[in-house]
């Protein structure tokens, strides 16, 4: 599993006069590469730019890198709840929060001055959208369509010639309309002062026709006044036979105009639809040699991020993980024989303490663990590998044996494994104290990263915090151990004195789990035992006859997951690589030196 983050991002600020949002920034995990994982960086949102700085104290020398979010694509991944990441073209920002609350707030920050900046939000459309009046409609349509096509100059004459009578037809609907109204008018006011005259003077005048046609007696005794029918020259002046004329004659030219039109699109169609076939075809096949460049550039610029990272999720393969896992073991292999071959080792004189002084179990706080502990490895760990236990052999080269049982738990393997050699020269004690002794681990320890003691409880138990190289795909782990030495005194004078080292996870205020490492278990124990055979004569016992007899168990879980093959393939390559270099490392300081039982 990879390392996360531990961010904090700042809580969002608006500012009141001018409505734009001040400066955020915080602290955000970000994927740098294989090699170093997730790291912390200081994030800074401002001015719609996203940069981001080693640190904070770092800000001064300038920021490491910094992307747009104009055209930005924030996704937030499907299955890290804690993760964000931030595309704009083949720029790719992996990004991890503290927890889900803060990746929510980083990602509604972001989203917002993205809107702020113009892209996307309802002022953009509005800012950058058109809307064409009726009134200009069709010269915008001339002058847009000019870059569409070469040859429809007729086209576009035709349709100037189309806004030409639109305008003229609408003065004249604006005349007509007028006069329509100036003559209701009259006529209703006609009608009404008419109808009251015949009702005054209804008694008053003989119905006799006057000369003059004022007045004319109907053939019901009643009387009605003559008026002269409006002149049309007279109403305002208009000529509403010349008004009728002109406006036949411009919906004429506009029938003619829209007759010529139709039929040039008609021409025109085929024409059209050909070069719209060509166009999509064109699309079709940049958006299809845009698919392959994407999928080749995520297989290979993208490819070690923390999407192939170990876990169920991973996009990458299980042989894919395998190859990867030992082309990484290999280069540390690498690595570690040029260290080895320049490396000038400088003897380390630790002081042992007596025999006597591991006998004790002390009085902390763990010191009924630890006894049980060692009970339990005395009592199983030493049993023959033969009967129910299931012990597979998987590896035996001369005096070293392997086995292994293959056991696992939701997914994740547990195999526990067992080991036993045998080494000349050396003693059970002498075995035990360097693979206790924290002063000389790095010497012969190859895939600790660093580590430092928490607490040391006695003078034979420590806690120990470790992290260990990480190996590529799978993520970096990291272990907190308490680790205790321990002399067993034989209960028969024939049996040997055995030696004990067991190491075991435990949990401590100092060193809590972090999102850097996955937090590993641990229960490992090294077993030894010294066998003498008498010398030859009166000569004093040399390391010629010595013979330590190694019992090394280990129950680890890995605390995530990574395909069972992969793990069980790298210990049975690791495990027996891991043990002949430490029994070597411990000839060779033992080498001329005085005999420790």
């Amino acid at each position: 599993m990879s390392e996360k983050s531990s961010s904090s991002g700042s809580d969002e600020d608006v500012d009141p006069e001018s409505g734009q949002h001040v400066e955020l920034g915080g602290i955000l995990s970000k994927w740098t590469n294989y090699i170093h994982g997730w790291q912390d960086r200081w994030v800074v949102l401002k001015n719609n730019t996203l940069s981001y700085y080693k640190s904070e104290d770092e800000r001064e020398y300038g920021c490491r890198g910094s992307l747009c979010l104009s055209k930005a694509v924030i996704t937030p991944h499907e299955f890290d709840e804690c993760r964000f990441d931030i595309s704009v073209n083949d720029s790719v920002w992996y990004l991890r929060a503290e927890d889900p609350e803060h990746r929510l707030q980083w990602i509604e920050s972001i989203e917002l001055h993205k809107a702020e900046s113009g892209y996307g939000s309802e002022t953009s459309l509005r800012r950058h959208g058109s809307m064409l009046s009726l009134t200009s409609a069709a010269s915008a349509l001339s002058a847009t369509s000019t870059s569409s096509f070469k040859k429809g100059h007729r086209l576009r004459e035709k349709l100037a010639e189309m806004e030409t009578f639109r305008d003229i037809l609408c003065r004249q609907v604006d005349t007509l309309q007028k006069y329509f109204d100036s003559c209701a008018d009259a006529v209703s006011k006609d009608e009404f002062q008419r109808d009251r005259e015949v009702e005054e003077d209804e008694d008053d005048f003989p119905a006799t026709t006057r000369p003059d046609g004022e007045y004319n007696h109907n053939n019901n005794g009643s009387k009605e006044k003559l008026f002269s029918p409006a002149s049309p020259k007279g109403m305002n002046g208009i000529d509403f036979k010349g008004e009728a004329i002109t406006f036949k004659a411009t919906t004429a030219g506009i029938l003619s105009t829209l007759s010529h039109c139709i039929e040039l699109m008609v021409k025109r169609e085929d024409s059209w639809q050909k070069r719209l076939d060509k166009e999509l075809e064109k699309r079709r096949r940049v958006e299809d040699a845009y698919k392959s460049a994407m999928n080749e550039l995520k297989k290979k610029s993208h490819y070690g991020g923390p999407d192939y990272e170990e876990g169920p999720n991973s996009l990458i393969n299980e042989d894919e993980f395998f190859d990867a896992v030992e082309a990484a073991l290999d280069r540390q292999d690498k690595i570690e024989e040029q260290c080895q071959s320049e490396k000038v080792r400088i003897p380390r004189l630790t002081p042992v303490p007596a025999g006597d002084a591991y006998s004790t179990i002390g009085t902390h706080r763990y010191a009924t663990k630890v006894e049980e502990m060692v009970q339990n490895h005395m009592t199983y760990s030493l049993q023959d590998v033969g009967g129910d236990a299931n012990w597979q052999l998987v590896i035996e080269e001369g005096e070293m044996k392997v086995y292994r049982r293959e056991v696992e738990e939701n997914g994740i393997v547990l195999d526990p494994l067992k080991a036993t050699h045998a080494v000349k020269g050396v003693t059970g004690h002498e075995v035990c104290h360097y693979f206790w002794d924290t002063s000389v681990r790095l010497d012969w320890e190859t895939t600790i990263e660093n580590f430092n003691v928490v607490e040391t409880l006695s003078d034979n138990a420590v806690i120990v915090y470790q992290t260990h190289k990480r190996v590529w795909p799978a993520s970096q782990r990291d272990v907190l151990y308490l680790s205790a030495i321990r002399k067993i005194l034989a209960t028969n004078e024939n049996d040997p004195d055995t030696w004990l080292v067991c190491n075991f996870s435990v949990d401590h205020d100092n060193a809590q789990p972090t999102n850097r490492c996955v937090r590993a278990k641990i229960n490992v124990a090294m077993i030894c035992q010294t066998l003498v055979s008498p010398p030859e004569g009166d000569k004093e016992i040399s390391r010629d006859n010595i013979l330590c007899k190694i019992t090394y168990v280990a129950n680890v879980n890995p605390g995530g997951w990574a395909p069972a093959s992969v793990l069980r393939a790298v210990a049975k390559r690791e495990y027996p690589k891991f043990l002949k270099r430490f029994t070597s490392y411990v000839q060779e300081k033992t080498a001329g030196k005085p005999i420790l039982f």
